[in-house]
C-alpha cells in the first residue's frame, strides 16, 4: 500500500462487505412474525438494510426471469433442500465475492484479490452441488426401508396413496419431504405416477425410477403390488451392496487422487506464509501468471482424468 488513502478505503470496504455478508448470509430465515409475537401490534416497517436486500433480490430475480442458470437453477436448490430463490443465491455469492476480493487485495494486492474473486463464486457453486449430492445420497440410502414400509402397509390393506402418506410421516428428511410432496400433489389432482416420476428425476435416483415404473406397470396390468415392491426392494439392496463393495475397493485410488490434486494448492499457500517473496513472483510477473495458468489447466485435466479412472461402473 503506497497511499494511506488506499489502506483506509480498503479497510472500510472490508467492513462494508462483512456487514453485507452477515445481513445476507447469516440472517436467520426462521423468524417469527411480529403479528404472532405481539398480536396487538401491526407488522412494523422493515429496516433500511432489509429493504435494500429485498430490493436487490427482487431486481436480480426480475433480470433472471425466463433464464436458466446451469450452475444454480431452481431444481438444484430443491435437490439441496434449500428454501431460497435464485436471486438470494446470486446475492450471497456476490457478497462473498466482494468480501473475498477486498480481503485478497488487502493481503496480497490486486493479483490475489482477482484470484479470490474467481475462487469464491466457484466455492459457492461447489458447496451447492455438494449439498445436493449429499441429499440425493441420503435419499438413496432411505429408499429400501421406505419400500419395506410401503409393502407392509399394502399388505395391511391400505391403499397406495395411504401407504405413501404413512411412509412420508414415518421417514426422515429428505425421503419424508419428497413423499409428502407427492401426497400433496396427488390430493390436488395430479396423477400419482407422474409425481413419483418427477421425484425420481429431481432426485436423480435410478432406483426410485424403477419403483415409479413398477407402480405404473401395476396400475396398467394389475397384480400383487406388495410383492412387486418387495422384489424391487431386493434388487435395490443387492445393487447397493455391490456399490459399497466397489466403493471400498476404489477407496485407495480416490484418496490418492485427492492428495495429488490438493498437494500443489496446499504447498502454494504454505509458500505464501513461509516465504512470501517466492509466492509474489507468481502473482506479480508475466512468467508467473503463465506458470499458474499452466498449473491450473494441468490440475483440471488431471482431476478429470483421475475421476474417470476411479469412477466405478457396474
Amino acid at each position: 500500500m503506497d497511499s494511506p488513502f488506499m489502506l483506509v478505503a480498503g479497510i472500510l470496504a472490508i467492513y462494508a462487505g462483512l456487514l453485507l455478508f452477515v445481513i445476507v448470509v447469516l440472517r436467520s430465515r426462521k423468524t417469527v412474525a411480529i403479528g404472532r409475537r405481539r398480536p396487538q401490534q401491526q407488522e412494523t416497517s422493515s429496516s433500511a438494510l432489509t429493504k435494500l436486500t429485498n430490493t436487490a433480490v427482487s431486481a436480480i430475480t426480475r433480470s433472471l426471469q425466463g433464464r436458466q442458470l446451469r450452475f444454480a437453477n431452481a431444481d438444484k436448490f430443491e435437490q439441496a433442500g434449500l428454501k431460497i430463490r435464485v436471486g438470494d443465491f446470486v446475492l450471497m455469492a456476490g457478497a462473498g465475492t466482494l468480501v473475498g476480493a477486498i480481503l485478497g487485495f488487502v493481503l496480497g494486492g490486486l493479483a490475489l484479490g482477482l484470484l479470490f474473486a474467481v475462487v469464491v463464486p466457484i466455492l459457492f457453486v461447489v458447496g451447492l452441488n455438494t449439498l445436493a449430492s449429499r441429499r440425493q445420497a441420503k435419499f438413496a440410502e432411505q429408499l429400501p426401508d421406505t419400500l419395506q414400509m410401503l409393502s407392509g402397509s399394502m399388505r395391511a390393506g391400505h391403499s397406495l396413496l395411504r401407504a405413501v402418506d404413512g411412509a412420508a410421516s414415518e421417514a426422515e428428511s429428505p425421503m419424508g419431504e419428497e413423499l409428502r410432496r407427492v401426497v400433496n400433489e396427488s390430493r390436488i389432482g395430479r396423477d400419482l405416477t407422474e409425481s413419483l416420476l418427477e421425484t425420481a428425476s429431481r432426485m436423480k435416483s435410478e432406483d426410485f425410477l424403477w419403483v415409479a415404473q413398477a407402480i405404473e406397470t401395476h396400475r396398467e396390468v394389475g397384480g400383487n403390488l406388495a410383492e412387486l415392491l418387495d422384489n424391487v426392494n431386493e434388487t435395490i439392496r443387492e445393487r447397493a451392496q455391490i456399490a459399497r463393495q466397489v466403493r471400498a475397493l476404489s477407496a485407495e485410488g480416490r484418496t490418492s487422487g485427492v492428495v495429488l490434486v490438493s498437494l500443489p494448492i496446499i504447498m502454494f499457500f504454505l509458500m505464501m506464509l513461509v516465504n512470501p517473496y517466492y509466492a509474489t513472483t507468481f502473482l506479480t510477473t508475466v512468467p508467473g501468471w503463465i506458470m499458474l495458468t499452466v498449473v491450473v489447466i494441468m490440475l483440471l485435466v488431471g482431476t478429470f482424468w483421475l475421476s474417470r479412472l476411479i469412477k466405478p461402473k457396474y
